[in-house]
């Protein structure tokens, strides 16, 4: 079973020097400090990763396991869906990101194994434009309809306009950027952390987008591709559950999100999510810490098998 919205396979990054960025803390409300030592918090993350990549793999998920020994400090290389993304055809992305130490993510290593074991046709690299302050984070800044092909962006630092419309011409996709904030009014700085879209349904708070229009021409086109969407509260986005991604397994769809995620979603919000996708709650309290869950660990795999 393999949906074009939720790829069998993916990219994970172990890390071996994680910390809370205090590079990227300024616009990521969602960071935190951990309460222990740097080679402490390090630890405790690397093994939520390894625990996080055995459940996967449990579940018929097909797992690359990159490590990442921190020689180039790198705190937040466990993310590495913002560095790259993938798309059906044989079509490969790498983005220009915000904080320099994120830009010291990217590896050839990854995008050769993906040349190496998958149908790569083309690989556009919008990295150099870095050099003049733009970014587009990948499937942090923009979260992709593969099937409706449109790209659901929040405005912000990571996000720049000018680069969305040249992605979505490049790769096919209709944009559709709004504005959106938490409760405390603060600017949300990346779409994955208040959306995820599955196969027949969407998570998605829809009172964190500003403009009321805007916020009505989203769930609309949500609704359009036939999917429920899932109203989600500030409350649950703050606790990660929208940072979520659908994975095709070994029995069919599943959600993977964080334990945290899990807990705060309502018995109706999950029996909707049941209908067609398994839950797949992993425990990764350190790695959110920095600000990020589940969602923005896996770099989904959207290309075909050589």
């Amino acid at each position: 079973m393999n949906s074009l919205q939720s790829p069998s396979a993916v990219v994970m990054v172990r890390p071996h020097e994680f910390i809370s960025n205090p590079e990227t803390s300024h616009d990521n409300a969602f960071q935190t400090l951990a309460h222990q030592s740097a080679k402490a918090t390090s630890q405790a993350a690397r093994e939520e990763h390894d625990r996080a990549v055995e459940q996967l793999r449990h579940a018929g998920i097909t797992v690359h396991v990159f490590d990442d020994h921190g020689h180039k400090n790198t705190p937040d290389s466990v993310f590495p869906n913002n560095w790259f993304s993938t798309h059906p055809g044989g079509h490969v992305a790498i983005y220009p990101m915000f904080a320099p130490s994120r830009r010291r993510e990217r590896r050839t290593d990854v995008i050769e194994l993906l040349k190496q074991e998958y149908r790569v046709q083309d690989v556009i690299d919008y990295s150099g434009l870095e050099q003049d302050n733009l970014a587009l984070e990948g499937t942090g800044a923009m979260v992709l309809d593969h099937v409706g092909r449109i790209a659901y962006t929040v405005k912000s630092n990571r996000a720049d306009p000018i680069l969305l419309e040249r992605f979505c011409t490049n790769f096919n996709y209709e944009p559709i950027a709004f504005e959106a904030q938490d409760a405390q009014g603060r600017d949300v700085y990346h779409t994955n952390v208040l959306m995820g879209i599955g196969t027949h349904y969407a998570l998605i708070c829809l009172d964190m987008i500003t403009d009321p229009d805007r916020r009505a021409t989203v769930k609309a086109r949500l609704e359009e591709s036939g999917r429920t969407v899932i109203d989600l509260s500030h409350d649950q986005i703050a606790n990660f559950a929208g940072n979520t991604i659908e994975l095709s397994g070994r029995d069919g769809l599943v959600l993977a999100l964080s334990n945290r995620a899990k807990g705060a979603l309502t018995p109706e919000q999950i029996g909707i999510i049941e209908r067609s996708a398994s839950l797949l709650p992993l425990s990764v309290p350190t790695i959110e810490t920095a600000g990020g869950s589940v969602r923005c660990m896996i770099a989904g795999i959207h290309l075909s098998r050589r």
